[in-house]
């Protein structure tokens, strides 16, 4: 797994806090119990979960916050040492198809290992991220995220932040803005429509990634927290662990403190019904923290600040 120490004492919490959305301490129904749930993601139980008061980007970090990261710190990902990364198969072009490797994803024939596919290169050779610099950075593993996180102050969600966050106030919705997927026919995020996977007809405005503001905002101002990219979540997976009540589970939880993967939260552009319909907010995933993608990026958050009155 990458490391990088990262010197930052300097670091004013309470400026960094200022720009993200506060989320107010409270208790939240978490989980689901919808039909549609794939058993081995252990949506449910729907429990009360309390959470103390923190902040949250109000979109996923993008491609142009990514570089500014990299050029700071001479930062270089995972995809990148590795020298390869999975692309969606639709997305590999001519001059990536002779970069394309022998790796697969169990079950996911879709998915193409493609050597020199990374967040500079999201579809392989001869691919960029010109004219998408506010669109979400992809291609970056849960260590690459840990590390953009501890060099801009901040922090990934626990996966009880990141789902009070994306409920936006709302109680026991399917999605950040309510039941409805397409509510009096608009699209509210940014998804697969038509045949997975073989033909996106690209009806919500796009068939790869969106940018990072697309879409309305859920009602605490955050973006596309349903689809467009996957987003790292701190704790480690388990499908049981949050099973039986207890305050670890109830109680600002973080989940287990073993596992050899970690969660993943808020669907894709390339989610669907017939396939995986993660997109909904209570919906949870996992890969192992050295895995990058197409489809997966993140969002950080920050403890509450404590602030001191001005002095007399």
């Amino acid at each position: 797994m990458a490391t990088f120490d990262f010197d930052i004492p300097q670091r004013d919490s309470v400026r960094v806090a200022k720009s993200m959305i506060a989320i107010p301490a409270g208790s939240f129904w978490m989980g689901g119990d919808d039909q549609d749930a794939i058993p081995a993601d252990g949506e449910g139980p729907v429990r009360e979960v309390h959470v103390s008061a923190f902040r949250i980007d109000s979109k996923a970090v993008s491609n142009a916050a990514f570089a500014a990261f990299v050029k700071a710190t001479g930062y270089v990902t995972e995809a990148e040492r590795f020298g390869w990364s999975f692309v969606f198969h639709q997305f590999v072009g001519e001059r990536a198809r002779g970069a394309v490797m022998d790796a697969r994803v169990p079950d996911a024939p879709w998915w193409l290992g493609v050597q020199g596919a990374d967040w500079r290169h999201p579809e392989g050779p001869g691919s960029h991220v010109g004219g998408r610099s506010n669109h979400p950075v992809v291609h970056v593993s849960w260590a690459d995220a840990t590390a953009y996180a501890g060099w801009a102050g901040k922090r990934l969600p626990t996966e009880a932040e990141w789902e009070k966050a994306a409920r936006g106030g709302l109680v026991r919705k399917r999605f950040p803005w309510g039941d409805e997927f397409t509510p009096r026919g608009q699209h509210r995020c940014n998804t697969w429509q038509g045949r997975f996977p073989t033909r996106n007809t690209g009806e919500d405005g796009y068939l790869g990634t969106a940018p990072v503001d697309a879409y309305r905002p859920n009602g605490f101002g955050l973006y596309n927290m349903s689809g467009n990219v996957w987003e790292w979540c701190a704790d480690r997976f388990d499908a049981d662990w949050h099973v039986e009540p207890s305050d670890a589970t109830r109680i600002d939880p973080r989940g287990p403190s073993t596992g050899n993967s970690r969660v993943m939260r808020g669907g894709s552009y390339l989610c669907h019904v017939s396939y995986c319909n993660r997109y909904r907010v209570a919906a949870r995933t996992h890969n192992t923290p050295d895995s990058a993608s197409g489809h997966l990026g993140f969002r950080c958050a920050v403890d509450e600040p404590e602030t001191r009155p001005a002095a007399a």
